[in-house]
């Protein structure tokens, strides 16, 4: 489908991020505990998008970008 491989990867950061952040694996978060008195849910929300986050800007400064002419 893609011939460059920063595209695989940016596509396969992408679907990892819908499968967590979605309703089958984000419903084992939705617990009614907390963690150092932050609520479980909430906290796993945001730690889950910090990382997709981390690696994308990884990913983006890694990687370089061929530049085209229009």
């Amino acid at each position: 489908m893609f011939n460059d491989l920063a595209a695989q990867r940016l596509t396969a950061l992408f679907v990892g991020g819908w499968l967590v952040l979605n309703f089958p694996l984000l419903a084992l978060w939705d617990v009614d505990a907390t963690w150092l008195g932050i609520p479980v849910f909430p906290a796993a929300i945001f730690i889950l998008w910090l990382l997709l986050l981390v690696g994308l800007a990884c990913l983006v400064e890694r990687t370089s970008w061929p530049q085209q002419d229009d």
